[in-house]
């Protein structure tokens, strides 16, 4: 998902993300037990952590650092190996800055807003009034733990441990090595001096490590979360489509291709029938590795609408049990589709009607109104003006836009028919911009070929909930689980029209937005790479993560195309702590600098070569492993350097060029996996920058690439090469 230079530093890319897919929901890259639905391993989780384990010799005497103790960093201390010497430095990086005036004024406005919100007790998910609230997410009142076996979505939450912080030294240290291979000699020294003015005891280093700890100790929850879901997302201001949502696209369903109506009400049976378990409480919450994973985010996926607003937007939460509709799109227009009927719901054969319905008076419909939903593509300050004056133009508007707002998801029904992998990715990902709202957390797309996905707004919910949703419907279909119910026969109100007066105006708006959202479209290039020789399970014949593998493959296809190494963003989730959302997973390092540079070198031995290969994954995998025990070094630095106060100097290593290189995420990466889904995405993070997700499905692999016009084939063609280079390479060794 394009941020901005501070934002990505700390945003989750889709992925930005956090997830852990598993072959029928969410599955590990790791070693993993999957039940349904249900079990989500912990990406990263691994018994051996390698050259990154805190017990290693390194490490240990790198705890006794002082401000004058660099020797212990030195490159020497860090490079022993041949085999990690002469690391390239990379080229300079760009940087996107958006417009934002007043940018600490900004910063601080945000702050203290959220600091003057005090905790309130938030009620059940089934909520039983519309509201407009701040982004911030509170413990629902039944979280205590039902009787044994019981079903309770919130029944472990009050037991989650809340998410620690790690020491100074630990985070210096894990960060002091993950930008060795990033700088040359002299700018590691430096470095490591601005980590040693730091350390210093007593110093400035640790009274922000010490407020941080009061914050801490001052809240219930944890303390990244307010601070993550303002800052990352919530006052970032570029739009939402390409920059922050993300997409799943679906395999089709043989018996419905051409039939889109009857695609689109088998969806929404099924995603209705998840909404009872969610608001009910009734769904089990996610596990990983028989731990229970936070639910928090699950009150954000139905009847929730992301709202523009300045500085900072809210979400608007609406009460499930009152608004049993949803809002459908066709040829621009929405539509509200009533779904429950005399007190019971549709069956699925009368959302189909209602939904033949809806086609004919969008198809028939002489004049239509100009494509509102484009509005929700445009940067969020330029959107809040809009859609301030769109609610002040009429009442007519005002309940338009409330039934789109309070509606439990969207359906957009697309007049494409998307045939390639491509055209099908673009479709669910941002489509022509104007038969989308956006702004709603959960949007499902099917085209009139019957092909079909999703699209999720990333601000409360990361990728495993939305998997877990996406996954759950599509397998529950598959398997003749879901109750499609019987029309009953009785008369069924038609679907209702949600028209909008445009002033001149807004009509002006609208065409500049689709003039700005089609020169964005225009700038973007996607590429899905799939690879069909082996997956999951000829990975693990191997005796390696499947997850280490796919990213060591993604750090010699990068190198095979520029020469050169950068930072790399890999989701790791937090969610077995309270509130947990995601870390940073910093694939790069000297492990994996070393082993591909060996691939490159005729004059390494195959077994040395794998014997460097082994070693890099293991990195890999240890400090994943690190960062969903919330020991990684980016929310940390995150929270110390917003507790710099206006007036005092920003600690160097802030301002250190190596801290600005290491967090310009040129690679972002993240897994999703389902065996029902057939590409997955999002969009690179920095203008020069790649986004790569991808997809370990049990016998096939699946990349996307997404970038600024970028080198996605040569990329994609330079990866796989490495797939099978490396199959062949542990195949032996």
């Amino acid at each position: 998902m394009i941020r901005c230079h501070a934002l990505a530093a700390m945003r989750t890319p889709m992925h930005c993300m956090g997830r852990q897919p598993a072959s029928s929901a969410i599955a590990s890259s790791r070693s993993m037990t999957s039940v349904r639905g249900a079990q989500l391993p912990f990406r990263g989780q691994s018994s051996c952590l390698g050259p990154l384990s805190p017990h290693s010799t390194l490490v240990s005497r790198a705890l006794l650092v002082h401000s004058n103790s660099s020797a212990l960093f030195s490159s020497a201390a860090v490079s022993a190996s041949p085999m990690l010497a002469a690391i390239k430095k990379p080229k300079g990086a760009t940087v996107l800055t958006p417009p934002k005036p007043r940018k600490h004024d900004l910063k601080r406005r945000i702050l203290e807003r959220i600091e003057a919100v005090k905790p309130s007790k938030v009620p059940h998910i089934n909520r039983q009034a519309v509201s407009l609230t701040a982004s911030k997410p509170h413990l629902p009142t039944s979280t205590t733990k039902t009787d044994d076996g019981a079903k309770n979505l919130f029944k472990f939450q009050r037991e989650l441990p809340k998410l620690p912080i790690p020491t100074l030294k630990e985070t210096c240290i894990t960060y002091l090595r993950s930008i060795r291979p990033l700088v040359s000699d002299e700018e590691y020294e430096d470095t490591v001096r601005c980590i040693g003015e730091l350390l210093v005891p007593g110093g400035f280093g640790e009274q922000l490590q010490e407020r941080l700890m009061a914050r801490d100790r001052a809240t219930s929850k944890n303390w990244l979360i307010d601070w993550w879901n303002s800052l990352a997302y919530m006052s970032y201001r570029d739009p939402v489509a390409v920059f922050v949502s993300y997409y799943y696209c679906f395999q089709d369903n043989k018996a419905l291709v051409h039939r889109p109506a009857a695609r689109a009400a088998e969806l929404i049976a099924g995603a209705m029938q998840f909404r009872d378990l969610v608001v009910s409480e009734a769904l089990e919450p996610d596990f990983a590795k028989k731990q229970p994973l936070c639910s928090n985010q699950y009150q954000y996926m139905f009847n929730s609408t992301r709202i523009p607003q300045l500085p900072e937007d809210v979400t608007r939460m609406s009460d499930p049990n009152r608004n049993n509709h949803i809002v459908v799109a066709r040829k621009n227009q929405f539509f509200q589709l009533n779904l429950v009927a005399n007190g019971r719901r549709l069956s699925t054969p009368e959302i189909e009607q209602q939904l033949q319905r809806i086609y004919h008076l969008a198809d028939t419909n002489s004049s239509p109104s100009p494509a509102v939903g484009v509005l929700t593509t445009l940067d969020r300050d330029s959107w809040t003006v809009a859609r301030n004056n769109l609610l002040s133009v009429s009442d007519k508007n005002r309940k338009s836009l409330d039934a789109i707002e309070t509606s439990a998801f969207a359906i957009c029904l697309d007049d494409s028919t998307p045939v390639t992998l491509e055209d099908r990715a673009m479709t669910c990902w941002v489509g022509d911009g104007k038969n989308r709202m956006f702004d709603k957390s959960l949007q499902f797309i099917v085209c009139d070929n019957g092909a079909a996905g999703f699209n999720g707004e990333h601000s409360m919910i990361d990728g495993s909930p939305t998997l877990r949703l996406c996954d759950w419907i599509l397998d529950s279909l598959a398997k003749g689980k879901i109750d499609h119910g019987f029309p009953t026969g009785q008369h069924l109100v038609p679907p209702t029209h949600l028209e909008f007066d445009l002033s001149p105006t807004l009509q002006s708006d609208i065409s500049s937005a689709v003039s700005k959202f089609n020169e964005l479209k225009a700038s973007q290039k996607l590429t899905v790479i799939p690879f069909d020789a082996f997956g999951k399970n000829g990975i693990k014949s191997l005796r390696c993560s499947p997850d280490a593998f796919v990213q060591m493959a993604i750090q010699n296809a990068y190198f095979k195309t520029f020469g050169t190494f950068v930072a790399t963003y890999e989701a790791a989730q937090t969610r077995k702590f309270a509130y947990g959302r995601t870390e940073t997973g910093r694939t790069l390092s000297v492990e994996s600098t070393a082993w591909v540079r060996a691939m490159q070198d005729s004059s390494v031995t195959s077994k040395e070569k794998a014997g460097l290969g082994r070693r890099a994954m293991q990195a890999q995998s240890a400090y994943l492993a690190m960062a969903c025990e919330g020991k990684g070094v980016d929310r940390h630095l995150f929270g110390l350097k917003l507790l710099v106060r206006e007036g005092e100097e920003m600690p160097r290593l802030f301002l250190d060029p190596a801290y600005a290189r290491s967090t310009k995420w040129t690679l972002s990466t993240s897994q999703i996996s389902s065996e029902y889904f057939n590409g997955i995405g999002f969009g690179e993070v920095v203008p020069d920058g790649y986004g790569i997700g991808y997809q370990i499905k049990g016998d096939s692999l699946q990349f996307t690439i997404t970038s600024k016009r970028g080198k996605n084939e040569e990329l994609g063609h330079l990866l796989l090469e490495s797939l099978r280079e490396m199959h062949d390479l542990f195949s032996k060794h």
